[in-house]
């Protein structure tokens, strides 16, 4: 069982982030759309949406920062909480196949949005949990997802924030698909799914 000292001794890189440029890597097919989210470490929130999800509308998803208040952002800056930004993931999905509500439906039982700047053990304003929406009716819907969720799942609990989609800056490659190619690698204990009823 993987223990917090784990997370702990997550590797900082050294490198430049060459290459990484907003909004650089994610696919995006026409008719896509995208979602970004932030539920604490980055590595287990995307694992567990690329588990369920796949074969099921999404395209892809790329861990990374958004929220802050500084060009091009290191794992290291992120992690000393002085940038601003959160760990967070987008993903671009099918519209056809999966929806917009589906996915923030997944996202309120998946992770703990009533602690604030906190998930599990651990601790900063870079695991607040968050829904960065990229228009005017994703707003809505996240509005409408949040109200249901926090009255019928989280008892009037959570603390989520609804911000529109700033700057997205894509993490350092090692994070991408960590789980994937760390079998064993920390996950957060929050991440987990609830076995909630139905918000309708």
């Amino acid at each position: 069982m993987p223990s917090f000292i784990s997370r702990l001794t997550r590797p900082f890189t050294t490198t430049t982030r060459l290459g990484l440029n907003p909004e650089s890597s994610i696919a995006s097919p026409e008719g896509a759309q995208k979602a970004t989210i932030a539920a604490g470490c980055f590595w287990g929130v995307e694992h567990m949406y690329r588990k369920e999800f796949k074969g099921k509308g999404l395209y892809d998803a790329r861990v990374g920062y958004i929220g802050g208040n500084t060009d091009s952002p290191s794992y290291r800056a992120v992690c000393s909480g002085r940038t601003g930004h959160a760990e967070a993931l987008q993903v671009t999905f099918d519209p056809a196949q999966v929806t917009y509500r589906q996915l923030l439906e997944y996202f309120y039982k998946m992770h703990d949005p009533t602690t604030s700047n906190r998930q599990g053990p651990d601790a900063g304003s870079q695991y607040r949990s968050g829904i960065f929406y990229h228009n005017a009716e994703q707003e809505t819907i996240a509005r409408e997802v949040t109200e249901k969720a926090n009255e019928k799942w989280w008892k009037g609990k959570i603390v989520t924030e609804i911000l529109p989609a700033g700057e997205w800056w894509d993490a350092e490659d090692y994070h991408q698909k960590y789980l994937d190619n760390n079998p064993g690698g920390y996950e957060c204990p929050s991440h987990f799914l609830r076995s909630f009823p139905p918000l309708d």
